[in-house]
């Protein structure tokens, strides 16, 4: 495995919150169905693609597609779309809706007795509110076990306009007319932690993002369908999921699949997911993509989350809470099932770490500490948030698993994003497939056997009192590993620091065991040369053989504030 890492890429390049892309590049349909027909609706003259045409359609037609073709229809579909040029979706032409106010937006709530296959099945869904900043609504449809399609139109009534909200509804029925509008998305209820309460456990809201969680869990990190362009100064694209598919479960069934439609300008693309609650939750993965533009980077199975400050911050943040994260490091393992830990940072400058691999096991964002103590938060519940894990289902080759990070200011910005990235591009005209299963963990994969890094803490190199001190670049590392494998070893044991450097040189490096067997801890100090990044790795051996992941860190001499 190759590491490589770049650093201030462009100082023009800004990261935008996921809200404020979703403004910019939600491209949906805005087409609704209720019930069948038996003549097809009046053709609608052609208008301008920067409004939507209030159009009167009683009777929408009601397609019949077995769900075991329809991964096959929608890639037909996409396949069509990437042969043609892309054409943006409409905004909301209806003022009320894209006026909604932030507090008015939070105040409208969907009704749980209208929800989708209520009393059916273990699944219900609910649906998102188009408006606000859901300015293109999404088509969403259902599939019956006979293979029915039918679209889910947008109706007042299945919600509740509450407090100042409260004269919306009127309002916005009055400006719809006859208008179908579709939806801002929607999420799946599910009895996750009891038999009496369907919880949330997955939600698909805004371009390609969807989140999920696992047993006693809240929503934090995102997944996407697919990333293009991360982290370059020419910009990124964000592909949206235009239109879903979701396949009705039997009374019994535990599972759900349902498929989706991807467009941007550079690729489309069909997708299905088999989500499957349990002690976590799966989803198994299927997509295939076709490249309407040669795409400078792609990034398959993308995560994004936020790491605001930590344990290994270095600089002041005027808060009461000790940590600020959704994850704190990215896990990989590679095709000898060599772990790799690699913990989190919020840096000066943009960063981009690249992980060569050939044919991966897996990756992911971690959010390993789950101590509520070390967050003091009780509305966000950091220590509650999911770890996500990333398997591939056949081999993905050569490529590289790439980690960016970058600066923010605020907790409110998604500032880590990580993804695999083929080493051949994708050029105009090109498919690809790929298939992977994503899964929810806690602290570690019930696959990981080896010691594993605890906590990763940094600070000056400086003894106290010390007259001539070195520079504040100069820094004092501790690192804790912990796993039963090491835990329970007696004192007496020697286990050795295999720590290695690209640059800079390493001093007064030591191990030992932390009191009442909670594992060990390495410390070291290290002096950069110069301003140069120093990229470490570190290990614990016994009797020459690897007993603990890989702790991989990049130390960067101007994070000193």
């Amino acid at each position: 495995m190759e590491t490589k890492t770049r650093a201030a890429l462009s100082p023009s390049f800004k990261r935008n919150t996921v809200l404020a892309a979703l403004l910019a590049l939600c491209v949906c349909n805005v087409s609704a169905a209720e019930e069948p027909i038996t003549q097809p609706a009046t053709p609608v003259p052609a208008k301008k693609p920067d409004t939507v045409t209030p159009v009167s359609i009683k009777k929408p037609t009601l397609l019949t597609i077995p769900s075991e073709r329809l991964f096959e229809v929608i890639t037909a579909r996409a396949k069509q779309l990437a042969a043609n040029d892309y054409i943006a979706a409409p905004e909301i032409a209806i003022d009320t809706l894209n006026n909604i106010s932030y507090q008015d937006y939070r105040s409208i709530r969907f009704r749980q007795d209208h929800a989708i296959w209520k009393d059916q099945s273990l699944y219900e869904v609910q649906l998102f509110h188009p408006g606000f900043l859901y300015k293109n609504p999404i088509a969403i449809n259902t599939v019956s076990t006979d293979g029915k399609v039918q679209k889910l139109p947008f109706k007042t009534n299945y919600y509740r306009y509450d407090g100042t909200a409260a004269p919306l509804e009127q309002e916005i029925s009055a400006a719809l007319g006859s208008t179908q509008l579709g939806h801002a998305g929607f999420r799946l209820h599910f009895p996750l932690n009891n038999n009496e309460y369907k919880d949330e456990v997955a939600v698909f809201q805004g371009a390609s993002y969807f989140r999920l969680v696992g047993p006693q869990q809240v929503y934090g990190i995102s997944a996407r369908g697919l990333a293009v362009d991360t982290a370059l100064s020419s910009g990124e694209e964000f592909p949206v999921f235009k239109e879903f598919w979701l396949v009705k479960p039997t009374a019994e069934d535990t599972n759900i699949v349902l498929y989706a439609l991807l467009d941007s300008p550079s690729v489309t693309g069909a997708y299905r997911f088999e989500i499957s609650p349990s002690t976590n939750t799966e989803i198994t993965t299927q997509m295939q993509i076709f490249a309407r533009k040669d795409i400078k980077k792609l990034g398959i199975a993308p995560l994004t989350s936020m790491f605001y400050h930590g344990e290994n911050s270095t600089k002041f943040f005027d808060d009461y809470r000790p940590e600020v994260h959704d994850s704190d490091g990215l896990l990989m393992q590679s095709q000898d099932d060599k772990w790799i830990w690699r913990a989190l940072n919020n840096p000066k400058q943009l960063s981009v770490t690249s992980f060569g691999y050939d044919n991966p096991k897996g990756f992911g964002l971690a959010q390993r500490d789950r101590e509520f103590n070390n967050y003091l938060d009780t509305e966000a519940h950091y220590h509650a948030r999911p770890s996500l894990w990333i398997e591939p289902l056949e081999q993905w080759g050569n490529g590289r698993i790439e980690l960016v990070e970058i600066p923010t200011d605020t907790e409110t910005n998604d500032n880590i994003v990580s993804y695999w990235v083929p080493e051949q591009p994708l050029k105009a005209g090109e498919t690809l497939s790929f298939g992977y299963k994503m899964s929810t963990f806690n602290t570690v994969l019930a696959s990981q056997n080896n010691a594993h890094v605890l906590r990763t803490r940094i600070g000056s190199a400086a003894l106290p009192g010390e007259k001539n001190p070195p520079p504040k670049s100069h820094r004092q590392f501790t690192v804790d590993f912990t796993g039963d494998t090491i835990n329970n070893l007696s004192a007496n044991i020697k286990l050795l620091a295999n720590l290695t450097l690209n640059s800079g040189e390493v001093s007064d490096k030591t191990v030992q065991q932390l009191p009442n067997n909670q594992g060990w801890r390495v410390a070291f100090k290290i002096a950069p040369e110069g301003d140069k990044p120093v990229d470490m790795r570190l290990s614990l051996t016994l009797r020459d053989k690897e007993v603990s992941e890989v702790w991989s860190y990049v130390w960067y001499p101007n994070d000193v504030e």
